[in-house]
């Protein structure tokens, strides 16, 4: 095949560049070397593909032409194309690539006839009188030469082109530079459609950088939800990641969706730089290095070590760190590795397994920062309300001034599900909504959570609305389908093992009991609710500024005030840097963790659990074992 395609090459350019042509499947594409010495040209490095050659794959009745050699510099070769492909194939197919045998050819496709390699011929003349975007692929269907383009998003840990930056206490330094809203009442700094997403890029059947496909959620009755899914191996485990976006159309939906999934998939293990810190806590405290303790942070309890087998951490034991940045005592610091990218490698490291909380992203680093802070001080406030059993102030949404709000509010009611909200503001002069749609007849699907925080608390309840609409309306029928392995979750909380069982759990009925200190309470239903500016107006809460690094300062300074630290780990791919884009990952250590799995839970044995409602004024005591909630946290 590759002699019949350089032939006809040569008829049809004056000087044909040179081919690399390589079967796709039959190769890990994430090990190294690139491809073996007998497949690699001679004087090729074996890492790296010819240079200058164009590159054409074969994977059945496909073939696969580009990305076009790279220049100086630039990113997005072929290596980056096969790791791609990769990513985006089946569990089986990567199964037996990567941890079987491997696969072989079983002979030649009766598809690769000297038609079909005279129409590759003419497409890669094509693309080489007229390269336009050097980075496209176009994938040929054999059997009727259908051709389509997808363009191709470099890969950030490709051995051959990959940036290969290595982590520092300079490159974590974070400076927090204006930040404006694009508008008035806005709280981003520019609006959705201004970041150029190509979406075929990150969502195509070939090289999707967030995997083969998105879909769009047309059973969804309250929002045009999409859903997309990509897959990250860690040793022997294959998981599953799955992103969307949840607005009133599709198409903004599916930006949002790929902007989520661009913050997971930077999030889950250092892809940009390259970790280089590997020692213990002792160790770093005995040389001065500034390290996070990750016990601040919480940690499981001894019998989950006991039945998993996994070592639990000690200041003593050899952990991988990353460098981050406090912006409370404004200097670099170590961060333990697994407390902020959540999929490192090897499960066996992994004395804590984190989400993605406070992992966001912006447009500037204050607008990304901004976001990530609110996710931590939301879910803390949650679990605080939550696992204290404390009664909170009821909201009246009918009183946001958001017309889109009372829309939704009155979509939802015509499903048979109230939507209430409560405000969660209990530590911080933070705006913090929880939001709960409660199935008014009480029957499966009877209730799901969510919440929001921001400085605009029309912003935090529109948050904490978007959740819980998306999901109440399939809350139901999910309910009915997973009946039984419902109940017996509700019979014994240890098998809530996942991060969806959580919410799913409470959708059976006698679920509720376990909510009535908040959908309950004394006094719910006598009297007027409370609007948004009675409760977050009057200089209770910070108000909101039209410069997001204006409002990250006054943020910090309050959370430091109540005696915690602000640290942010920047996990920017360089991608997202292509589209002005940051994420980052924040924390604050002593707040609550949202941990998913009843036997990993953290937050009930941290000290803030039994002292946070005493310091914020709303108990005259600390909790004790007895007053804490012994049911799983509902949050989705």
């Amino acid at each position: 095949m590759a002699e019949e395609l350089a032939t006809r090459l040569a008829a049809l350019l004056p000087e044909p560049p040179p081919l690399d042509v390589a079967p796709l499947g039959l190769r890990d594409a994430f090990a190294a070397p690139a491809r073996t010495p007998a497949e690699t040209p001679a004087g090729t490095p074996p890492d790296a593909p010819a240079p200058g050659a164009l590159p054409v794959r074969l994977y059945g009745r496909h073939a696969v032409l580009g990305p076009l050699p790279p220049g100086p510099g630039a990113r997005g070769c072929a290596r980056c194309l096969e790791r791609r492909w990769q990513a985006a194939r089946s569990r089986q197919l990567r199964e037996a690539v990567e941890l079987g045998a491997g696969t072989a050819a079983v002979g030649r496709p009766p598809q690769l006839t000297p038609f079909a390699a005279a129409a590759l011929a003419g497409l890669l003349a094509a693309r080489v009188r007229a390269p336009g975007r050097p980075r496209d692929i176009h994938q040929v269907d054999l059997a009727d030469l259908t051709v389509r383009r997808y363009p191709l998003v470099p890969d950030p840990e490709c051995p051959v082109c990959g940036p290969g930056e290595r982590d520092s206490a300079e490159a974590a330094t974070l400076e927090l530079t204006p930040s404006p809203t694009y508008r008035q009442g806005a709280d981003r700094t520019r609006p959705l459609d201004e970041y150029d997403l190509a979406t075929d890029a990150f969502a195509n059947p070939v090289c999707g950088a967030l995997g083969p496909t998105v879909v769009l959620d047309v059973s969804s009755t309250s929002t045009s939800a999409t859903i997309g899914c990509f897959s990250l191996r860690s040793g022997d485990y294959l998981r599953e990641t799955f992103w969307g976006g949840h607005a009133d159309t599709f198409r903004d939906s599916l930006r949002i969706g790929v902007l989520e999934g661009l913050e997971r998939y930077a999030g889950m293990r250092p892809r940009a730089r390259a970790t280089t810190v590997r020692a213990s806590l002792d160790a770093l405290t005995a040389e001065g290095r500034p390290a996070l303790d990750p016990r601040r942070c919480g940690l499981y309890p001894p019998e989950f070590h006991r039945r998993t087998g996994l070592a639990p951490f000690t200041p003593g034991r050899e952990i991988s760190w990353v460098w981050g940045y406090s912006l409370t005592a404004r200097r670099p610091l170590l961060v333990p590795e697994v407390l902020t990218y959540y999929h490192t490698p090897g499960l066996n490291e992994r004395f804590v397994q984190e989400s993605s909380n406070g992992c966001a992203s912006g447009g500037s680093a204050a607008e990304a920062v901004y976001y990530g802070l609110m996710e931590v001080v939301e879910r803390d406030a949650f679990l605080l309300a939550w696992y204290g059993r404390q009664p909170l102030p009821e909201l009246d949404p009918a009183s946001s001034g958001r017309a889109a709000t009372r829309q939704m509010v009155a979509r939802l009611a015509m499903y048979g599900y109230r939507a209430r909200f409560f405000d969660t503001a209990l530590t911080f002069p933070i705006p913090v909504v929880t939001g709960v749609a409660e199935r008014l007849d009480g029957g499966p699907g009877r209730m799901c959570f969510g919440a929001g925080a921001g400085l605009d608390p029309e912003a935090a309840l529109a948050s904490a609305l978007d959740e819980i609409a998306t999901d109440a309306v399939n809350l139901a029928g999910r309910t009915e389908r997973e009946e039984p392995r419902l109940r017996a979750m509700a019979a014994d909380f240890d098998r809530v093992a996942a991060l969806h069982d959580h919410p799913l759990v409470y959708g059976l009925p006698e679920m509720a009991r376990h909510a009535a200190f908040l959908l309950e309470q004394p006094g719910a239903g006598s009297g007027p609710l409370a609007s948004l500016g009675q409760r977050f107006g009057g200089g209770r809460t910070l108000a909101a500024s039209d410069d997001l690094a204006v409002d990250v300062a006054g943020c910090v300074a309050a959370i430091d005030e109540a005696g915690f630290e602000v640290v942010v780990v920047n996990q920017t791919l360089p991608e997202q840097r292509e589209l002005g884009l940051w994420t980052v990952s924040v924390i604050v250590p002593g707040l609550l963790p949202i941990d998913f799995g009843w036997s990993r839970q953290r937050a009930p044995r941290m000290p803030r659990l039994r002292t946070g409602l005493r310091e914020a004024g709303w108990r005259d005591h600390d909790l004790t074992d007895e007053e804490i909630n012994p049911a799983p946290h509902p949050f989705p």
